[in-house]
């Protein structure tokens, strides 16, 4: 009984307050009180009090304690206006930044993404864009101005590693492991001096790659170097590992350190059908007669890069009878090559000049006698064609002694990585 007219002093001295609390929506927690058993409150006198509650003013503030992050998707036909305005930057913000950037220049791509940093009241904080050319774009805010600068992003490279397996071409096998052509490219070069990609490819035949991404914001920026690859052709695996030694020299080399650049490629274009081979009679399609084709036919769309087989000097670029546009290599030695039916010539191309092993010396075409676009290829030795597919090729160039050491210590976790991925077929392994 002494703990109930306690409380009925209480609610009586304290009335005004609990109808305050009563008005803010915390009816529960005025109720949690409660009223004891047996209390008596027939006496308790009941007065409504009214209070007004003075609660101060939202007010948006730009001190940068609330201000966001927001991404928005370029659409066709976006502006850098149309985007600020989807960001939530005030219109009355807009021409200055506008003005600010009027010099930086950028080609607003649909389907890429901006990213802006803007305050409650609208105030653009920074925005940034990264264009097709992978250069960054930032406006950001400097006093009651922009700062706009365009520079060179700074991607974050990560190492991917896939493998696949062969079962119609190796470009529909790189597709099919998500391999980028560059990197298909890059190893098909690699060991084009071992492997002929346009016979020697059967089905099942397998290959790893370790490459390089580039990323920049989580978005790929591009693909870089091809840093290991496997090739396992009708069972016979090749490995190469890439290697800088400390001159700045790089390449490619076995992983117990040959060079795998042969003296010569095995073929002048990388990817083509052989549309006729090196025979001692053959019936002329234009001549309609018998007669020996000393070089082999490779059929091409015209266009289509033709590379030096090997380091040399040129001995002859011009127009010559029946082969057209034509190119002569003299390489190391007895050896040359020609390169016949061009349609015309790699720029700067002249008599005299050096050319290096893959360097484009002229494309695909139909000079001369021809009943189609198509390279003409004859490798020579001492002046005298020869099959360049029968004939055998001199040997690789070695490592340096000097850098055999380091180069072991740089291919162990690259061998590794490719001993990971044999005989697994990866979507991706980073």
């Amino acid at each position: 009984m002494q703990y109930s007219q306690q409380l009925l002093t209480f609610l009586a001295r304290h009335k005004r307050w609990l109808l305050i609390l009563s008005a803010i929506p915390l009816f529960e927690v005025v109720t949690a009180f409660g009223v004891a058993p047996d209390t008596v409150t027939q006496d308790i006198v009941q007065e409504t009090v009214v209070a007004e509650v003075s609660l101060p003013e939202p007010v948006a503030t730009d001190n940068g304690v609330f201000d966001f992050w927001r991404e928005e998707r370029i659409q066709p036909g976006d502006t850098l206006a149309s985007m600020l305005g989807r960001l939530g930057v005030d219109s009355a913000e807009i021409p200055a930044v506008l003005n600010a950037s009027r010099e930086h220049s950028a080609r607003f791509i649909a389907g890429r993404s901006v990213l802006a940093n803007v305050t409650v009241g609208g105030r653009l904080l920074l925005f940034r864009y990264l264009d097709d050319d992978q250069a960054l774009l930032s406006i950001e805010r400097s006093g009651e101005g922009y700062a706009v600068r365009k520079e060179a992003a700074q991607p974050d490279t990560r190492v991917v590693m896939r493998s696949g397996e062969i079962r119609h071409s190796l470009f529909g096998a790189t597709d099919a492991a998500d391999v980028p052509d560059s990197i298909a490219s890059q190893m098909a070069e690699v060991f084009s001096g071992d492997i002929d990609f346009h016979r020697d490819l059967r089905q099942g035949d397998r290959f790893a790659v370790v490459y390089e991404v580039q990323y920049h914001g989580g978005r790929i920026l591009r693909t870089g170097r091809l840093l290991a690859a496997e090739f396992v052709n009708q069972g016979q695996s090749y490995r190469a590992v890439h290697f800088v030694d400390p001159q700045g020299r790089e390449g490619y080399y076995t992983p117990d350190g040959k060079s795998m650049k042969r003296a010569f490629l095995k073929s002048p274009i990388p990817f083509s059908r052989i549309s006729s081979g090196f025979s001692r009679s053959r019936y002329h399609p234009v001549h309609k007669e018998w007669r020996a084709h000393k070089g082999i036919d490779y059929a091409a769309p015209t266009g289509t890069p033709v590379r030096a087989v090997s380091d040399a000097r040129v001995t002859f670029v011009g127009r010559k009878g029946g082969y057209g546009n034509l190119v002569v290599l003299k390489h190391q030695g007895p050896y040359g090559t020609a390169y016949g039916h061009l349609s015309r010539f790699a720029k700067g191309l002249r008599n005299g000049s050096r050319v290096s092993q893959g360097d484009i010396i002229g494309y695909v075409g139909a000079t001369g006698v021809a009943t189609g676009p198509h390279l003409h290829y004859e490798f020579r030795v001492n002046g005298v064609q020869q099959n360049p597919l029968a004939t055998r090729m001199p040997a690789s160039y070695p490592l340096d002694a000097r850098y055999r050491a380091r180069f072991a210590a740089a291919a162990a976790p690259r061998v590794a990585q490719l001993d990971l991925l044999g005989g697994r077929d990866l979507a991706a392994l980073d």
